[in-house]
């Protein structure tokens, strides 16, 4: 009897032993296991979501609409808290360097009177229809005549390069200019935004991995306001 007693409480103990080493070892695997995930917000993460956050502010700008300020307002109070949490983090790689038009002050989104600007063509249209209809060929002479900023946009003065491609700013200071990866330093490029017949003619000074990159200066004489980016555009290598 006292045998089996003893085998029975030594099972017991040996029972209870295992069981206390056991959850010792998944408290120990959770702990390295928690350890590694509170490691894992780190950057790459933050990075990531700063990123997306900044490509969806570009995307607003280059195509706003009724809702886009506020959209910005909000997405931009998102960017800020990861700001904060990278600055935590010490997280030191330039995200906004990667996405283009992203560090372009949100200021400019309330530029919609441009968008004003564009219903103050018909009023123009319409006054020579009023006139008839032997000044109907007139009329449509306004809009010939509306298009002298054509004769900056010039297509046909060299030749057309790059075809498709959109055009953007380089954020870079200083007279107007532009950079490329297709053209090398000292090449002259026509630039005509096709929105509003407007175009500027600069030569490439700094290297980009784009056709064709403006700087602020030069971006700013072909730009719709409140845009930053040019979606039809030509290209032309003049010089």
């Amino acid at each position: 009897m006292y045998r089996t007693r003893q085998r029975k409480m030594s099972s017991t103990t040996r029972k209870v032993v295992l069981g206390a080493s056991a959850l010792a070892l998944a408290g120990g695997a959770f702990a390295v296991s928690t350890g590694m995930s509170s490691a894992g917000e780190n950057c790459v993460g933050l990075d990531q979501a700063l990123r997306q956050n900044l490509q969806f502010i570009a995307g607003q700008r280059s195509a706003p609409d009724a809702q886009s300020e506020a959209r910005i307002a909000n997405r931009q109070a998102v960017v800020d808290l990861i700001n904060q949490r990278r600055a935590v983090a010490g997280c030191n790689a330039d995200v906004a360097a990667e996405v283009p038009g992203a560090a372009a002050p949100a200021g400019n989104q309330g530029a919609k009177p441009p968008a004003g600007n564009q219903g103050a063509k018909p009023p123009a249209a319409k006054p020579p229809a009023g006139n008839n209809g032997g000044n109907q060929a007139g009329a449509t002479k306004p809009p010939a005549a509306a298009n002298p900023p054509a004769q900056n946009a010039g297509t046909g003065a060299g030749e057309v390069v790059c075809k498709g491609s959109t055009v953007t700013l380089s954020g870079e200071a200083g007279a107007p200019f532009a950079s490329s990866g297709t053209f090398p330093i000292g090449t002259t490029l026509k630039v005509t935004n096709l929105d509003n017949n407007k175009s500027t003619t600069v030569k490439v000074e700094t290297t980009s991995g784009s056709c064709v990159l403006l700087n602020n200066a030069a971006f700013e004489q072909v730009r719709e306001p409140g845009k930053f980016l040019i979606r039809r555009a030509v290209i032309e290598r003049v010089g």
